[in-house]
């Protein structure tokens, strides 16, 4: 008997094992879309149910058809926009407009703005709760989060934060909504029920955290940071269970629940990604080269792609911390473990 149950549970880890994208083809280039114009970039999303993604570009946000690999629109007049939120059942977006403290309501039919709802200064990363269909618009200079009533498009909570702001990530069933502090150097959980902070986790040895991953199943979050390195939390008990290295300058995370992949865009010009091979162990699998600047991403859950915005810089002006993007060169990188 004590034989017969090895035997299952060897079989058991076997599976998993072969399971893990480090057997499979690893991520390569797959093409580019160009979107051009004036201006840099922030956050992106993907719908995965209509097939669209939406990059926030300057004062306007493109749309472009995913399957079809083209601009189908634009989302115009918002200032400073940094993050979009995707309410696909109310068939609503949401963006944050950082110049001028609001949140855009958008009709994602038309891509026409509804209304607009004033925030806390400088709001910057933007998601949707499901369960409660609200809106968590964080302000970064503000230190605090907007809750919105996404069907009413009101403010229904704004909740002081202990720091800066930067990416977040949603679990509807656990009543949570969580937010990196980059300069708290934690993790805050915040009740959705209540609409209060309900924890603030430190992320030792991870420093400065931008991006933020989840994965629902196991309960884990991924934040990246600036100390070039992915920390693995527990979203139940906020404790740090592992950690692997990434590339400078990180700012977008994603996880992968039908990979179990996590994702972190590097501004040097990589993507690190790594495999979480059981729930407490989460393994670097490789490290995708992309382009420099590349910094933020977003996937695609249905096709397993993930997106970076880039464009082609020109010299480093005296006085300027960083060089000028070379207008009408933006592109968006596809990236893939797919047939090229």
């Amino acid at each position: 008997m004590n034989k017969v149950i090895a035997i299952l549970f060897a079989a058991s880890g076997l599976a998993f094992s072969q399971a893990s994208p480090a057997a499979q083809r690893s991520y390569h280039y797959i093409r580019e879309i160009p979107f051009g114009g004036e201006g840099g970039w922030d956050a992106l999303v993907v719908d995965p149910q209509a097939r669209r993604l939406y990059l926030s570009h300057a004062t306007k946000v493109v749309v472009i058809d995913i399957d079809q690999n083209k601009i189908i629109g634009e989302i115009t007049d918002t200032p400073g926009v940094h993050g979009i939120a995707i309410a696909g059942e109310l068939k609503r977006g949401f963006t944050t407009n950082g110049k001028e403290s609001k949140v855009s309501v958008v009709d994602l039919t038309t891509l026409k703005t509804i209304s607009k709802v004033p925030t806390g200064e400088n709001p910057d990363a933007i998601v949707y709760d499901p369960g409660r269909k609200e809106v968590y618009a964080f302000n970064g200079r503000g230190k605090s989060v907007t809750v919105i009533d996404a069907a009413g498009a009101s403010v229904v909570a704004t909740i002081p934060l202990p720091g800066k702001p930067e990416f977040a990530a949603v679990d509807a069933g656990a009543h949570r909504v969580y937010v990196n502090i980059e300069d708290g150097n934690t993790v805050v959980a915040i009740d959705t029920i209540k609409h209060e902070v309900a924890a603030t986790w430190p992320i030792a040895p991870g420093e400065g955290a931008t991006g933020l991953g989840i994965d629902l199943k196991h309960h884990r979050l991924f934040a990246s940071c600036e100390n070039k390195m992915m920390v693995m939390l527990d979203a139940t008990s906020g404790k740090v269970i592992g950690s692997v290295p990434i590339g400078e300058h990180s700012d977008g995370t994603d996880f992968d629940s039908g990979t179990d992949l996590a994702f972190s865009s590097n501004g040097e010009g990589t993507v690190s990604i790594a495999h979480l091979d059981t729930p407490g162990k989460l393994v670097a699998v490789q490290t995708l080269g992309t382009r420099k600047g590349a910094r933020t991403l977003a996937l695609d859950t249905k096709s397993h792609n993930i997106y970076l915005p880039a464009a082609k810089y020109g010299p480093v002006v005296a006085g300027e911390k960083r060089p000028k993007i070379i207008e009408g060169s933006q592109v968006l990188l596809v990236y893939g473990s797919g047939a090229k």
